[in-house]
């Protein structure tokens, strides 16, 4: 985060509450500027409601350091797949496999996608993610 190295353990992340995890075609490109800046300015939310977020693409770490600070404005980590593995995990590979697809999973402790959304436009998958954290700790609450 901020430009910094790190570790992301999805096991540790999850024992402290929902993941939103979402994985972005290719960091400075019109699109995932946009969705960089919307998970940026939603990220106090995320962080009331007890879910973390982190973006995933396939771009190497150098540009990712960049793009964490300038974009991501230093709210959330993004992480470097550079050899698509996670990606492939996440079934978020294109086609080629050189990019990563724009696709958002809300993951819940238990270990359970709670939602799973791709579209390649970015306006939705920042509001979709938000109102399935809430509808989970809603869930949590009864």
């Amino acid at each position: 985060m901020g430009g910094k190295d790190f570790t992301f353990s999805m096991t540790e992340a999850l024992k402290k509450g929902p993941v939103v995890l979402y994985f972005y075609p290719a960091a400075f490109t019109p699109g995932c500027t946009v969705e960089a800046h919307d998970f940026a300015e939603a990220a106090d939310e995320f962080h009331a409601l007890g879910a973390t977020v982190i973006g995933v693409s396939m771009d190497d770490l150098d540009k990712l350091r960049r793009f964490s600070v300038s974009e991501c404005r230093s709210k959330f980590p993004v992480a470097a797949d550079s050899k698509g593995i996670v990606t492939a995990e996440y079934d978020a590979k294109t086609v080629g496999a050189t990019h990563a697809n724009r696709i958002s999973y809300v993951i819940v402790p238990d270990g359970k996608i709670r939602m799973s959304y791709t579209d390649r436009s970015p306006d939705e998958h920042v509001s979709r993610a938000l109102a399935a954290v809430r509808e989970w700790k809603t869930a949590q609450k009864n």
